[in-house]
Order: structure tokens, then C-alpha cells, then sequence
């Protein structure tokens, strides 16, 4: 039997322990806290899946949520220019509704499931210099945590990584008591961005006392909404959010007005530095560790991508373990795992680059017509579900050109 290491107890390392135990492997995940420290702990990120990462959790029988959590059926997008004012709106249905569990539920139950079905979880942090004697005790060792000193053992890959700081201050809050928008179909998520302010996020999930509501906010440095560094508790957290909402969106203030946190540790605030990664560390002479979902492509949560790559990342990465066989995992193979799952992770790192830079002007146009042409509202919509569809129109300008040009009915720009 095989022996499998994996540092990191979140979506994509848990994903794949268990994946690995299915198909009776030995697993060892090490994690730096117990299922009852998460589950009792701060809230750790928003969390939104999509339909096709959903499937792959369904079709590995680790979808425990689906009766309890309320389906998100669609998107709508406003932006707010000038603030307290709705110029744009872009609302489509999914193709397949999408969901938000919280993570402190679904890691630490899934920690537990790990055990009770003979997998080992060590329940201890590791450090960087600790990698080589890991590496060496198992045949495969992989690291799943994009946070800190040990996801740095891999080196930056400039090649995709332009920026080289946080791009948007973070505040994230979960919520019982907000009212439904009547205006639009249930279980919409909703967003509202103003230039060069920021995004503000709120959407239908469960969480450990059951269904809620999370609030994001994603502001540009030194703007208006980046006014978390004080690292408030949930109830200042929740008034400082209601006086941004009553200025810059008014409608959403009267909905969140007489919302509650829902618990004690309901508000994460801080920042990450968007980064893409070389998969493969060397950790001693000819001894390599392998990196998997935000360990090596970390996106800003602005797009919504994180749990969907890490999703997709534990579904490849098992598929590529079990077709190896008894063959060694080296070197070579590692770099051709993660190429075949970067294939796709490549298409929502460069959307959400875009998203997060200056808006190109053709992208500007999509967005203006999307809130007129119900078609290209539905096809961008959908295109967080599976980015990979945005670099047939929406990446390229030409290309994006010649799709609102078909739409209207004239000729595209030559």
C-alpha cells in the first residue's frame, strides 16, 4: 500500500485524503488544529462553489450539505457610479445552482470522516525545514496550504503572478436577519462594485448554526472600504459595514439593517497577494514535495475561484496518483500533474488579474451590454462557473468584439 502525505486540512487536502482512502491508500493528513478547534474557531474564507466543483464533490460522495444549504440560483452584478447610485445591473440564472458551506463546518467534519474511515490525521503545524524528512518517510508528500512560510518553499512563478501585494482589503461576515430582495429571483448572490473603490458580496451559505448570509467586502487599498486593519469584532465589523452600505448602496442597507453576526469568531479581515507558484519544491538533493490548489495558484477571492481550483485540483491530482500505480511519483511526473490541472486553474487566474487591474476597455463594453442583452448576461455569469469559456470571447479583445458585434446585429470593428 502506498503511502501519501498531505500538509493542509482545507478543501483541496481533505478532497484528496479521502479520495486516496476510497480507492485504499495510506493517507496521513497533518493539521494544524482538531475538528472541534475549526469548528468552534474564525470563520476562514466565503467559500463559493459552482456547479461543476460541486459534481466532482457529489461524484466522491462528500456532498453531506445539500438538503441544509440553500442554493444560490444566480448573479447579480451592479455597479454603483457615483455611490448610492445603480448604473449598471447584469442579472442571469447558473446553469446549475452553486452553494457556500462554511468551511469550519465542512473541514472539520470531513477531518473526522477522514479518521473514521482509517485515514491518519497528525494534528500538528509543519514547518518548512520539517518537508525533507516528510518527503522522505512517505512515497508522495504534497502541500495544501497556501498561507505562510511553508506554501513559500515554492518559488514564484513570474510568469503569471503581476501583482506583488494585496490588491483589495478583505472583510468577511457572516449574518443572520438580512431580508430578501423581492426585486430579483430567490437565492441570487449579489455584488456591487464601484470604481475604484472596491466590491461589496453577499451571499446565501450555511454555517454552523445553519443558514445565513456572508457578507464580503474587497477594497482598494487607502480607498473607503479599506477600513479593516483595526481587525474589528463581528458587531463593529457589522456597523461599519452598515454606515458603507447606507452611502454607497442604500438598497442593501435596508435589507442588512437588522442583521446579526451569527456567532463570536463571524468576521475574517485581511489581505493576500495574488501569486502563482513553480508546483515542485526541492526539499532535499533529489527529494521533491508537490503543491496543490492555493499552495500554488492563489487567487483573490473577488472571483469566487478559490474552493472551485481547489476542487478541481484534489479530483485531478487523485485521478493522476491512481494511474501511476506502483511507477515512482518523481520529478517529472509532479510538473505534469499540476500542468494537466493548470490547464484549466491558468483561465480563472487571468480573469481575476483582469478583474482586479484597471478594467481594458473592451471588457468595460461586455459588461454595458450584458445589462442590455440577456444572452451575454448568461454567458458571463456562467463563465464563473468555468473561466475557461472567458478566453474564447471575453480575454481577448477582438474576440470580444466580434461577440458583442454578433449580438447586436453589425459588423465587428475591423
Amino acid at each position: 500500500m502506498r503511502r501519501i502525505a498531505i500538509v493542509g486540512a482545507g478543501q483541496a487536502g481533505l478532497q484528496l485524503a479521502l479520495g486516496l482512502r476510497a480507492a485504499d491508500y495510506d493517507v496521513t493528513v497533518f493539521s494544524a488544529r482538531k475538528a472541534a478547534e475549526i469548528r468552534t474557531g474564525r470563520v476562514m474564507s466565503s467559500q463559493l462553489m459552482y456547479g461543476p466543483a460541486l459534481a466532482l464533490e457529489r461524484r466522491a460522495g462528500l456532498n453531506l450539505w445539500d438538503a441544509a444549504t440553500p442554493p444560490i440560483g444566480g448573479l447579480q452584478l451592479t455597479l454603483v457610479d457615483p455611490p448610492g447610485v445603480r448604473s449598471v445591473t447584469i442579472s442571469s440564472a447558473l446553469d446549475e445552482p452553486a452553494q457556500s458551506v462554511d468551511q469550519r463546518l465542512k473541514t472539520a467534519h470531513w477531518l473526522e470522516l477522514l479518521e473514521e474511515r482509517g485515514g491518519r490525521v497528525e494534528y500538528r503545524p509543519v514547518a518548512a525545514d520539517e518537508l525533507a524528512a516528510t518527503a522522505s518517510a512517505y512515497d508522495l508528500t504534497l502541500v495544501a496550504t497556501g498561507h505562510g512560510p511553508l506554501a513559500e518553499v515554492f518559488g514564484r512563478d513570474e510568469r503569471h503572478s503581476p501583482y506583488d501585494s494585496p490588491q483589495r482589503a478583505l472583510a468577511c461576515l457572516y449574518l443572520h436577519g438580512v431580508m430578501p430582495d423581492t426585486r430579483q429571483p430567490p437565492g441570487y448572490a449579489r455584488v456591487c462594485a464601484v470604481p475604484g473603490t472596491g466590491e461589496y458580496f453577499l451571499l446565501p451559505a450555511l454555517t454552523v448554526s445553519g443558514p445565513c448570509d456572508i457578507m464580503l467586502w474587497e477594497g482598494h487599498p487607502g480607498g473607503p472600504f479599506d477600513c479593516w486593519s483595526d481587525g474589528p469584532d463581528p458587531g463593529a465589523a457589522l456597523a461599519r459595514s452598515l454606515e458603507l452600505l447606507r452611502s454607497y448602496a442604500p438598497w442593501e442597507y435596508e435589507l442588512c439593517a437588522a442583521a446579526q453576526p451569527t456567532d463570536a469568531r463571524a468576521v475574517l479581515t485581511g489581505g493576500l497577494t495574488p501569486v502563482v507558484r513553480h508546483p515542485v519544491a526541492e526539499v532535499a538533493p533529489g527529494s521533491y514535495v508537490l503543491g496543490m490548489s492555493d499552495a500554488v495558484v492563489l487567487n483573490d477571492p473577488v472571483t469566487g475561484q478559490g474552493s472551485n481550483n481547489a476542487a478541481r485540483c484534489a479530483a485531478r491530482y487523485l485521478d493522476a496518483i491512481v494511474e501511476r500505480g506502483e511507477r515512482p511519483f518523481d520529478r517529472a511526473w509532479m510538473h505534469e500533474t499540476f500542468a494537466v490541472w493548470w490547464e484549466h486553474a491558468r483561465h480563472g487566474t487571468a480573469f481575476t488579474n483582469m478583474v482586479l487591474g484597471p478594467h481594458p476597455e473592451h471588457f468595460q463594453r461586455v459588461l454595458a451590454a450584458a445589462s442590455e442583452h440577456p444572452g451575454i448576461a448568461h454567458r458571463y455569469v456562467n463563465g464563473y462557473a468555468d473561466p475557461a469559456d472567458y478566453q474564447d470571447w471575453l480575454m481577448d479583445a477582438d474576440r470580444a468584439e466580434a461577440c458583442l458585434a454578433a449580438v447586436a446585429g453589425r459588423p465587428a470593428k475591423g
